[in-house]
Parts: C-alpha cells; sequence; structure tokens
C-alpha cells in the first residue's frame, strides 16, 4: 500500500511521495517553554515520533526540525510574576526570563526523553534566529505583504489583505475572522493584521529585545517557525505538523508570511487531536486535567506512552480514570508474551541482555497496511495484540517455530511504535536486582532437590514463592519467575 496522510490543507487524505525520493524532510512544533509540559504537548511528540519511526521503517532518512519557542509574551508575563512572588507553577525567586525559558526547556526534554520520544535531527531556539526573521521580515515589506507602523510602536504587521490566499490552510475569510491579539491595533491597518515584529516596551527587560531596521524590538510568534524551517528544510519541504490548536491563527499565518515571502513551504500539513477528560476540555479551574507527570505516577512510562499514542492521530483522546489500567493491561499482555517467549525459545529470563536481530525481519502486512493508512495507529494495535494472541497459542501448543516468529514481530512492531524506548521504571532497579538475586538463590536451591528427586524439598520452595505471590514456571530452559498478578 502506497504512504498515504491526512493533509488539512486540501482536507484529503493524499498519497505521499517524498520531494526527494528516499529522503524526508519535517517540521513540527515543539514548546513555547514558558511553564511544565502538559499531555497536550507530549501527545503531539508521541504522534510525530511515530510517524518519524514509521517513515524510517518505510526506508527514508528523515530530517526532523522541532523548534523551541524561548521568547514570548507569556514567557515575559511569566519571568514578571516571579520577581514579584510565588505563583501557581514551579517557582525560582527572581529568575530572568532567559533562565525561566531555559529551565522548562529541560523540563519538556525531561518528559520526551522518559516517554521515549527520539531527539530531532535539529531543535533550533527562536532567539538563535532573530537575522533569518529580519531577512523574511524585509522580504515581505519589499514585496508590499507588510508594512511597518506609523505609530511610533516600531511593530511590523503582515498585510493580511495583501495576500490572496490567506486563510486557504483553515478554509475562513478575512471578514470573518477576529481581530489578531497580538500587539495594540493602534498602528494597524486592518485589525486582523499580525505582529512581524514587536517593538520593544519599557516594561519589558533590555535583554528580551534586539536591534532591527524597524527599531529594538523582538518577533512576533509567527514568523519564528517560518525562518526556521525554511532555514533548515529549504524553500519547500515535505511535511508540516502540530497539535490542532496551531491551525489558526498560528500555522494559517505561518503559511502566508512563507509563500508570501516566495516559498513554497509545506507539501502536507499534518495535525494531530486534543486530550480531552471524560470528554470535556481540560481547565485547571475546574479540576479536571491530568499531567504527564502525573500519568506516569500513576503508572509508568510506557504505560504512559500507550495511552497517549494509541489513538487514530487526528481524533480526539479521551482520559478517563480507568484509562491508564487499561493501557497497563495491554502493556502486561505484551510484555508476559514476550518474556514467556524468549525465555522458552531463547533461554533469556526477563530483564536479561539479549540480541536479536530485527533489523531484517519485517512487521506483519495488516500492521504495515495500517500504519500506511494515514498512521491508523488502532488497527496497527489490534494487529500487534492478534499476533501476540497468535504468538501465545504457539506456545502453549510447544511450537516454537511460529511462536519466535510472532516474537519477532511483536518486537519490531512495539519499536515501530517506541513502546520499547519509553522508560521502564522497574527495569534495572537496585530493588528488581536484590529480588531477583534473592529468588535465584532459591530457584538454585529448588533444580538442585529436583535433580536429587527431593520432592518434597522442591514443592515446598516452590510453595513459599507461591504464598509470596511468586509464579515459577518450569521449561526445558530450566525455571524463571514472574509477580503474580
Amino acid at each position: 500500500m502506497t504512504l498515504r496522510f491526512y493533509d488539512t490543507q486540501t482536507a484529503q487524505i493524499r498519497d505521499f511521495e517524498p520531494i526527494t525520493d528516499g529522503e524526508v524532510k519535517m517540521y513540527y512544533c515543539g514548546a513555547t517553554v514558558q511553564g511544565m509540559p502538559h499531555v497536550g504537548h507530549v501527545r503531539s511528540a508521541i504522534v510525530f515520533d511515530i510517524l518519524v519511526r514509521w517513515l524510517e521503517y518505510r526506508g527514508n532518512k528523515v530530517t526532523v526540525v522541532r523548534n523551541v519557542t524561548d521568547i514570548d509574551d507569556k514567557i515575559l508575563e511569566k519571568s514578571a510574576l516571579s520577581f514579584e512572588g510565588p505563583v501557581d507553577y514551579p517557582y525560582v525567586e527572581d529568575e530572568e526570563w532567559f533562565a525561566l525559558a531555559y529551565r522548562f526547556e529541560q523540563e519538556f526534554q525531561k518528559a520526551y526523553d522518559v516517554l521515549g520520544v527520539r531527539r530531532p535531527t535539529y531543535e533550533p531556539r527562536a532567539t538563535g534566529h532573530i537575522g533569518e526573521m529580519h531577512r523574511m521580515i524585509q522580504d515581505l515589506i519589499d514585496k508590499g505583504h507588510a508594512y511597518a507602523a506609523t505609530d511610533g510602536s516600531n511593530d511590523v504587521y503582515f498585510d493580511v489583505r495583501s495576500w490572496p490566499d490567506y486563510g486557504n490552510l483553515t478554509r475562513q475569510k478575512i471578514d470573518d475572522m477576529q481581530a489578531a491579539p497580538d500587539a495594540d491595533p493602534r498602528g494597524k491597518k486592518d485589525p486582523r493584521d499580525f505582529a512581524l515584529w514587536k517593538g520593544h516596551k519599557e516594561a519589558d527587560p533590555i535583554t528580551a529585545s534586539w536591534e532591527s531596521p524597524w527599531g529594538r524590538g523582538r518577533p512576533g510568534w509567527h514568523i519564528e517557525c517560518s525562518a526556521m524551517a525554511t532555514k533548515y528544510l529549504g524553500a519547500q519541504f515535505d511535511i508540516h505538523g502540530g497539535g490542532l490548536d496551531l491551525r489558526f491563527p498560528h500555522h494559517e499565518n505561518e503559511l502566508a508570511q512563507a509563500t508570501a515571502a516566495g516559498h513554497g513551504f509545506a507539501n502536507f500539513w499534518l495535525h494531530n487531536g486534543m486530550v480531552t477528560f471524560e470528554g470535556e476540555k481540560m481547565s485547571k479551574s475546574i479540576g479536571n486535567t491530568i499531567s504527564p507527570e502525573e500519568m506516569i505516577e500513576k503508572s509508568n512510562p510506557r504505560v504512559a506512552r500507550y495511552f497517549l499514542g494509541q489513538a487514530q492521530y487526528r481524533s480526539m483522546l479521551d482520559y478517563r480514570p480507568s484509562s491508564l489500567d487499561e493501557a497497563a493491561a495491554a502493556i502486561e499482555r505484551i510484555d508476559t508474551f514476550v518474556n514467556n517467549a524468549l525465555f522458552a525459545v531463547h533461554g533469556v529470563k526477563p530483564g536479561a541482555d539479549f540480541d536479536l536481530d530485527l533489523h531484517h525481519f519485517e512487521v506483519p502486512e495488516s500492521f504495515a497496511n495500517a500504519m500506511d493508512d494515514d498512521l491508523n495507529v488502532p488497527q496497527a494495535l489490534a494487529a500487534l495484540h492478534e499476533t501476540v494472541r497468535k504468538g501465545n497459542s504457539a506456545l502453549a501448543s510447544g511450537d516454537l517455530e511460529t511462536a519466535d516468529i510472532a516474537l519477532q514481530q511483536t518486537m519490531a512492531m512495539t519499536q515501530t511504535l517506541g513502546l520499547d524506548d519509553a522508560l521502564d521504571s522497574t527495569a534495572g532497579s537496585p530493588e528488581a536486582d536484590a529480588l531477583d538475586k534473592l529468588i535465584s538463590v532459591q530457584l538454585e536451591e529448588r533444580a538442585k532437590a529436583r535433580a536429587d528427586k527431593n520432592w518434597a524439598r522442591a514443592d515446598e520452595i516452590r510453595d513459599q514463592l507461591a504464598a509470596a505471590g511468586i509464579i515459577i514456571e518450569d521449561s526445558a530452559n530450566g525455571a524463571r519467575w514472574s509477580i503474580s498478578g
């Protein structure tokens, strides 16, 4: 099956062909680092991480750029609050805006790492690309699509009525749009014109401004992504992604300013759906929120990744109190089969290092067809669990050859979905290692008792372990243990 994705701009599922055969260039919007990551941020990162993994599985070299917005009104507002006193977010007294932004950037990276989101090819910061933004703004002015305000503010605006295609991404007419809220409208020709450059205000720290041809100031939000995407991926690239909430105004404005400046920009626009709480939008004011940290505390990173990645990426993902339990049960089914098959077929105990070459082993056709069809992860997971079911049946019947095929397919699928890269909060822990050593001593004593035909002692050891919730399974490769329930 040909790779097919839903393109937001055309509102159609289209066949995907890279601009350059075998190479895919992709940009997706990263964090505005004003606070701790929320589930919407990490769901988006997981969606595009899965996309990258699948594009690579299909033989493509993928270049991924994910930006960091480290200068923004909200960042300055949070920093100003830190000088006034404690607020409702992780607080550092008298923290400069750039320190606050960098601190939260690290928090995002921690969340990405824990959940198995691989690092992008490059992660540019907005503050490192002021020159590129200046050049794009000047191009827009020269082409008649932007203007400097005449009110002495040093602001520069994009003239939305100068660009006939403005509104194409979200299929809106200019007259139906709300005014752009990103700057004081007094210097605008039209209230919908959006800021490309924002003049420095006396209340803002001087460090949050740069010299420009239009006066000292800082970039508008939208110009940042257009300048960084075209710098690293070229005038035209394959995929631009982000959360559904970014379609307007952010992505609409990105598209307008980039194409008005003469760039082809993105061939495909992919947007992931939001995360809701029992069908309702999450809101701190009504208390129906859950953070990535809370998800991980309630379960573990692999379970959280499974939950956040399980839905079709364009759909809403609804969280319920039982959601993590369901995801945990799914992970346990997969892990139980993998551990049993590794031991039965290869003699590998749970948690032990092993080396199976999966590079030349293909995922099942049903899984591949699902992923090719607009990244249909729910159907792909159905294929994964069906493979686990078949593998368990093969183990039960002693068909180790079929079980080994199912094992390798299962591991190939879980790697493609990134489930193996999210951190296991128990594997390799000092507690788990100590428990394994203690039980291994008892299993060695039990093996000796069985060899000596001392069945009473062997049964006694087994019963003692069972009373402690430890299940013993015997096979041709020896005995292995697992925790009941």
